[in-house]
């Protein structure tokens, strides 16, 4: 006779350095036997509890041996609709940042130049004319 799924409300009761299930793949296990021997330390264990640890566990890239001891702390399989849907987070709507400001940028260089341009050329006309009449 099988087992009913277990809530997530009933694996979260069990949070302890004295009582720890971890839920993984859709199934709950009992690892309170593997807190000390954990490599990682039981603090990430216990920090895993009352959740869905899946990425958890598949972030940190465990070995084959690692996903072969799961089986020995299989308690049952998890009631997936007790599991709050995760959101996806998505960044605030923000306006437009001219980083550059190339508008202001491009205003200002051209009320330095046009000013130079034309002092430039009334230097040149002024020297053009000058060696004409000599």
């Amino acid at each position: 006779m099988s087992k009913a799924a277990l809530t997530l409300e009933e694996v979260s009761k069990h949070n302890t350095k004295d009582d720890c299930w971890l839920i993984i793949a859709g199934k709950v296990y009992d690892v309170t036997k593997f807190l000390e021997d954990h490599p990682g330390g039981d603090d990430v264990l216990l920090s895993s509890t009352a959740k869905d640890a899946t990425d958890d566990f598949e972030d940190v890239g465990h070995s084959t041996t690692a996903r072969a001891m799961l089986d020995e702390y299989y308690v049952g399989d998890m009631d997936a609709t007790t599991i709050p849907a995760r959101t996806k987070y998505t960044l605030p709507k923000q306006p437009h940042y001219n980083q550059d400001k190339t508008p202001e940028f491009i205003i200002k260089i051209l009320q330095f130049l046009v000013p130079l341009a034309i002092l430039g050329l009334a230097v040149a006309i002024r020297m053009y004319t000058k060696s004409e009449s000599a």
